[in-house]
C-alpha cells in the first residue's frame, strides 16, 4: 500500500501576504483561493514539480501560530541554481551550507548534503536540499 503526503498546514497571519510570497516569490503553483462567505477561506499552492501542496486559510483549516511550522523541507537537483532563483526572486535566503559528509561525492559533492534555508514572512521555516539522483 502506497502512502502519499497530499497537504501540510502552514500558519500564517496574512493570508495575502502569504499567497504573494509562495506564488511570486517561491513560484508555487496556485491550485486554487476558495472562500465560503467572509469566514472560510482556502488557499492551496504547490511547488513546481511536487505531488504535496501547501495550504493556509481561515476559518476550515487548524489553528496554529503563525510561523510555528519549523522543518518543511523541498528537494531540487541543483542547489546553486535554486539558490540564485530564490535570491533573484527577491527571498532572504541563506548561503548554500553543506552539513554532514557525503557518502558518495560523485558526481556532485553537494548531492544529499548541499542545503540552503529561508523562512516566509511569518517566520515558517523552510530548508532545500540538493538529491540529484531523484527523478
Amino acid at each position: 500500500m502506497n502512502w502519499t503526503l497530499e497537504v501540510v498546514i502552514v500558519p500564517v497571519s496574512d493570508i495575502d501576504r502569504a499567497k504573494r510570497f509562495y506564488a511570486e516569490q517561491l513560484g508555487f503553483h496556485v491550485d486554487h483561493d476558495t472562500a465560503f462567505g467572509d469566514q472560510v477561506r482556502i488557499v492551496q499552492l504547490t511547488p513546481p514539480g511536487s505531488g504535496c501542496s501547501i495550504v493556509f486559510g481561515k476559518g476550515a483549516v487548524p489553528e496554529m501560530p503563525p510561523g510555528s511550522l519549523k522543518g518543511l523541507q523541498l528537494v531540487v537537483r541543483d542547489i546553486k541554481a535554486a539558490h540564485a532563483e530564490l535570491v533573484s526572486r527577491g527571498v532572504q535566503v541563506s548561503d548554500v551550507t553543506t552539513l554532514g559528509e557525503n557518502p558518495s561525492p560523485t558526481p556532485d559533492p553537494l548531492d544529499n548534503v548541499g542545503f540552503v534555508f529561508f523562512s516566509d514572512p511569518d517566520g515558517n521555516a523552510w530548508a532545500v536540499q540538493q538529491i540529484s539522483s531523484r527523478t
